[in-house]
């Protein structure tokens, strides 16, 4: 049985609808759905991050009981969902992240590339992440297939190759592992997510220093 691993910080065959243009308030407020997430994520102290992301979950259903159609909201709480049930941790975070897939598998239908393909990234880190059967979902072959479909529409992207990186690096393929994470480290700044992207840098270079050592 694998064990619950801190979660971040977004799968089947979907028919996509239309994409839904989000409009300039909801990008708005996607913005500060994000910009919140990185500052509990990367600045909160631990210990105050479970109930920090109750919150920002409960705004981000707001902001989608506003414009349900927006698949990058959709994401977005699926994102702060997953990262909810790693800062609570244990099996009582299940329910969470079982609420989180339900939330990127409705992003894939509406619109499997918004915000570069963050549904199947998110989902697929989860995929890896979470129990397998009888307690969760888990499933490394399905995490792979999703997230070589993220990194079909953003190859270039550091959440992309950062999470195949940890997954490669999961499954002692280190080789493999440090280019994906190598590369993750070389990615462009995002605009307006200089927090994030700091953040996540710091965990690529931990992972990558434990992959090395491993290929020692």
């Amino acid at each position: 049985m694998k064990p619950l691993y801190r979660l971040f910080p977004l799968l089947f065959a979907c028919a996509s609808l239309p994409a839904f243009a989000l409009g300039e308030a909801g990008q708005a407020r996607l913005h500060q759905l994000q910009e919140r997430w990185a500052e509990i994520h990367y600045q909160l102290p631990e210990k105050q991050r479970e109930t920090a992301f109750a919150a920002l979950a409960g705004e981000a259903g707001k902001a989608l009981a506003d414009e349900p159609k927006a698949a990058e909201l959709h994401i977005w709480r699926g994102i702060i969902l997953s990262t909810w049930a790693g800062a609570k941790g244990g099996l009582g975070a299940l329910d969470l992240v079982k609420q989180a897939k339900a939330e990127l598998e409705q992003a894939l239908a509406l619109d499997p590339a918004a915000l570069d393909g963050s549904a199947y990234t998110s989902l697929g880190s989860l995929y890896y992440q979470v129990p397998g059967w009888p307690l969760g979902f888990g499933d490394d072959a399905q995490a792979e297939l999703l997230l070589k479909k993220a990194l079909a529409l953003n190859p270039d992207g550091i959440d992309p190759n950062y999470f195949y990186g940890d997954f490669l690096r999961r499954q002692k393929r280190y080789p493999e592992a440090r280019a994906a994470l190598e590369k993750a480290l070389a990615a462009p700044d995002r605009p307006d997510r200089a927090s994030a992207d700091a953040g996540r840098r710091a965990e690529i270079r931990r992972l990558l220093a434990e992959v090395k050592e491993n290929m020692e």
